[in-house]
């Protein structure tokens, strides 16, 4: 890939950098390819990696929450080196080299491929998607008022692979064979890459993007270039991932020291911990102005930590208890179901987004807490749907598929009163001397969310061989697990709204 600068195309559609529609595909087909894998992920552990284990949902909760903690974690990663060493433009075509080989292997039917596979993705996920969003952002001069909308047309793009990917992906996996999904998602992937260098062969990105002029690309280390030696690490650090995803059984009994937990889930704790030591000696060092803003920071990246680790259900248990509870016929297959909560985000974004202008035209709009207090509530309340969903199931155990709908509906619309305020709200609340490190927290708070998903879903395993396992068998147990999480959802979002004054006060001049 020559790293030249071409002149920039200036070109514009609709008023935005024509740089901005060849990222909005290129990310388009990456997230079609993500999260048409993650459609298929845990039915795919259920039915064929750990089909012969009477523990199998355990294993698959604990292979799925190790996979997502340490994709969203590998970003922090990618993102440095990116900054200090590769550029984003070689950043996103490493990325996407190494889950372009992660989405094909998982084609080979063997375990040891399997965990290969998924360790490809994590690795290339950390190079590919910090540095796709950034990207974004300089294709615009400061203070341009097209960032936002142009960001919100880059979001759509996410949106809309993750809407048609997994009704594709699912379809083929479940007319040919999982292999088959599995494949698609691995030429959508390549078909992303192909639509990014296309844009570079074109010169829309101009200079963008290019090596930072200290990252010294040529350096050597070892004797090897810098600009080999990353790509080198990247594919050495597979093999000790895959480790570390395969050791997903607990490192202690129930009771001792480590208890219920594998190497991931021991990891995850000390970083939190070192964050946490670290939080507690900035704001020691801090004004008591900064201390107040800052303390709101952290609680805001608690509770969208809380959200996440709910809402990220959707690609584990929530999974399974459509395909083993929910009556689906003629309708889509449990993996397909993956794709509701894009398709609401893609209806209600902007009808959302113009409820809260019209909101603010009559000095109503609500400020960040409040937000944050009325989108757990509706995540609560989605979880309500289906924990009451029994008292609708049928003689063989099948609840209606209004119920899924309904709730994936509810949880879109908490995921857009938090999820669009709260990125900003960091860089707002936090010292200007220490933002990159909150950005960093913020973005962990993904990886420690699927911590929860992994707990909640040890909680909610089925200990069965039956491949068939449905009915009333399993109803009960996610009804009653649904219940749980509604109430402290539900708890979580009335606090935060009883304290939302306070908050507002130590939030100042920040709305």
């Amino acid at each position: 890939m020559s790293e030249v600068a071409k002149p920039v195309n200036e070109k514009q559609i609709f008023g935005h950098p024509q740089g901005l529609f060849y990222l909005f595909f290129a990310e388009l087909w990456e997230r079609f390819s993500f999260y048409g894998m993650r459609a298929l992920l845990t039915l795919y552990m259920v039915d064929v990696i750990f089909a012969a284990l009477m523990e199998r949902d355990y294993a698959t909760a604990a292979v799925y929450s190790s996979y997502g903690s340490l994709v969203y974690a590998s970003t922090v990663i990618g993102g440095r080196i990116s900054d200090s060493i590769l550029g984003m433009r070689r950043s996103i075509f490493l990325g996407g080299i190494l889950m372009s080989l992660g989405h094909f292997v998982l084609a080979i039917e063997n375990n040891v491929a399997f965990f290969m596979a998924l360790s490809l993705i994590i690795a290339g996920n950390g190079f590919f998607k910090p540095n796709i969003s950034t990207f974004v952002g300089s294709l615009y001069k400061d203070g341009d008022p097209k960032k936002d909308s142009g960001f919100t047309i880059f979001y759509m793009g996410i949106n809309i692979g993750g809407w048609v990917a997994p009704l594709l992906c699912g379809y083929l996996a479940a007319k040919y064979g999982w292999h088959y999904g599995f494949g698609l998602a691995g030429i959508g992937m390549l078909t992303g890459l192909i639509v990014f260098w296309s844009g570079i062969k074109k010169g829309v990105f101009g200079d963008k993007g290019l090596p930072p002029e200290n990252g010294n690309i040529e350096k050597k280390v070892m004797g090897l270039k810098q600009g080999v030696m990353v790509p080198v690490l990247a594919f050495a650090s597979v093999p000790v991932i895959a480790y570390l995803l395969s050791s997903y059984k607990a490192l202690g009994v129930e009771g001792s020291f480590f208890g219920d937990q594998n190497i991931v889930n021991v990891i995850f704790k000390l970083i939190g911990l070192s964050i946490l030591l670290y939080l507690g000696y900035i704001m020691y060092k801090a004004t008591a102005e900064e201390r107040k803003k800052l303390f709101v920071a952290v609680l805001i990246t608690f509770f969208m930590t809380i959200f996440w680790g709910f809402h990220e259900l959707s690609g584990s248990v929530i999974t399974l208890f459509a395909a083993r509870n929910v009556d689906l016929e003629g309708i889509m297959t449990a993996s397909q179901t993956n794709s509701l909560n894009s398709m609401w985000i893609i209806i209600l974004a902007i009808p959302i987004s113009l409820m809260w202008q019209w909101l603010s035209k009559k000095k109503l709009n609500p400020r960040t807490p409040y937000k944050f207090g009325m989108g757990l509530l509706f995540a609560g309340v989605s979880f309500y749907v289906l924990a009451i969903s029994g008292t609708s199931a049928n003689d063989n155990g099948f609840v209606p598929f209004t119920y899924l709908l309904l709730m994936y509906f509810l949880i879109s619309v908490g995921e857009l009163f938090m999820s669009p305020v709260g990125l900003s709200k960091i860089t707002d609340l936090s010292p200007k001397r220490i933002v990159v490190f909150m950005m960093g927290v913020w973005f962990l708070s993904s990886a420690f969310a699927f911590q929860v998903v992994g707990f909640i879903g040890k909680q909610m395993a089925i200990e069965s061989t039956d491949t068939d396992i449905s009915g009333f068998s399993t109803l009960s147990v996610y009804t009653d697990g649904f219940m749980l999480i509604a109430q402290y959802a539900i708890g979580a979002g009335v606090l935060v709204i009883i304290a939302s004054p306070l908050i507002k006060k130590l939030m100042g001049n920040v709305h």
